[in-house]
């Protein structure tokens, strides 16, 4: 009889990150994909033993086809990884199900809930925003007035700068909390709501805080946290408000930011959100020499930083998810010392159908060391509000000059990407 043949389920992925995990680890993964992901795909398809497509909301319907898919192809799973906010949920039932160390699903939700995981966070004494669960317009107003804006609206749920807006006036939060209203009625059904979808739209209003914005991966395993990665984020004021335009790493945090006790920030937020062994990305912001929590999730970064941190710290997040799955011990030590890398996102300009898309010049460019395009000819473009995918072309990595401003010349290589649309 065949040995059985041993595999780590990847749950929810994106069509790209299922072609890079199978030519780093061919033969390691089995992925449970929604049908969508495949339908718009471009990249080939993997062979029918290592993918199995169906909704993915239906956690019965995913339970009974995996059960068949192991059993045909006499395999076995030793590990469940989950790149995507979304899929969180369902890979932390799944791991529940074949007794596979996961986040559990109640630690899932308090990171999802943005409300939840901030109140968590403050009754621990660890700095973040002041937060408030809204339902309705004369809410956010209120929550303006008494915080004195700006103010901050925002999903409950959701990741990313989707259906995010910062309110300067009344008249903002009136404005927004419509847009945000009806952009969840839009997409109620969508897996990256729920369970959080209800009658009355779940909605936060959230006291503004500025100061520069960083993100960054960490392990936290054995009681003890491991840093792999700080990252500065850039953003642009002409993108929707939150949009990471760009990334710099190694992000250099303030001198005011003690290392020791960084890490003791780390290992605090994730502890208290229920985490006990994760590779996480936490997003926060160093106001008046301070961090300030926005976010954390039991999964890397997303957008370009892992090409980016292979590139910078020639570290592959994608299969290492795969060996800290299976509980191999990971050679990770503190991020050497090394020069700025950027990795820029490539977004349209215009709404329309793609004709064409041409990255010559930009490739021609002795800063550029990579550039990676998601879209073809024919492509319906969407901008935010109305999509926060659709707008995205791709990204670019470059090392910049170190006399000149980093988002100066993210402006200059954005603008050499030529794109026509109709």
């Amino acid at each position: 009889m065949p040995p059985v043949d041993r595999r780590v389920l990847v749950v929810g992925t994106t069509a790209d990150y299922i072609e890079w995990i199978r030519g780093c680890r061919p033969g390691q993964a089995l992925f449970l994909t929604d049908p969508a992901v495949r339908r718009e795909a471009d990249e080939p398809p993997p062979f029918p033993n290592e993918e199995i497509r169906c909704d993915l909301t239906d956690e019965r319907l995913v339970l009974e086809v995996l059960v068949r898919h192991l059993d045909e192809w006499r395999m076995t799973l030793d590990g469940v990884v989950c790149y995507d906010c979304e899929s969180m949920a369902l890979a932390a039932r799944l791991a529940g199900v074949y007794g596979l160390p996961y986040p559990s699903l109640q630690a899932v939700n308090n990171c999802r809930d943005k409300f939840r995981s901030k109140a968590l966070w403050r009754a621990e004494h660890l700095e973040t925003p002041a937060t408030r669960k809204i339902g309705s317009v004369g809410a956010a107003i209120g929550f303006f007035r008494e915080t004195g804006g700006p103010c901050v609206l925002k999903p409950l749920s959701g990741s990313g700068s989707e259906f995010i807006f910062r309110c300067d006036s009344e008249r903002d939060c009136e404005r927004y909390y419509r847009s945000i209203a009806q952009g969840l009625e839009r997409r109620k059904d969508h897996r990256l709501y729920q369970p959080f979808a209800g009658d009355a739209p779940d909605i936060l209003a959230e006291a503004y805080v500025g100061g520069e914005e960083y993100s960054c991966d960490f392990v936290l395993e054995n009681d003890q946290v491991t840093l792999i990665r700080v990252a500065r984020k850039i953003l642009f004021d002409r993108d929707p408000f939150g949009t990471a335009k760009a990334y710099i790493v190694p992000g250099i945090l303030p001198e005011t930011i003690d290392a020791d006790e960084f890490e003791r920030t780390l290992y605090h937020s994730a502890m208290t959100l229920g985490i006990r062994r994760a590779v996480c990305m936490l997003d926060f912001i160093v106001h008046d020499g301070r961090m300030v929590l926005l976010e954390l999730a039991p999964r890397p970064g997303g957008d370009c930083l892992p090409a980016l941190v292979r590139r910078c710290h020639t570290l592959d997040m994608l299969p290492l998810m795969l060996d800290f799955a299976r509980q191999k011990p990971l050679a990770l030590h503190r991020p050497a010392p090394h020069l700025p890398m950027v990795g820029l996102r490539l977004h349209a300009g215009q709404a329309g159908t793609l004709v064409s898309i041409d990255a010559h010049e930009l490739r021609n460019d002795p800063r550029v060391q990579e550039v990676h395009l998601i879209r073809n000819p024919g492509h319906r473009i969407k901008r935010p509000p109305e999509d926060y995918d659709a707008w995205l072309m791709g990204h670019v990595i470059f090392i910049p000059d170190p006399d000149r401003d980093v988002a100066t010349q993210c402006r200059e290589l954005h603008d050499k990407l030529a794109i026509k649309v109709a």
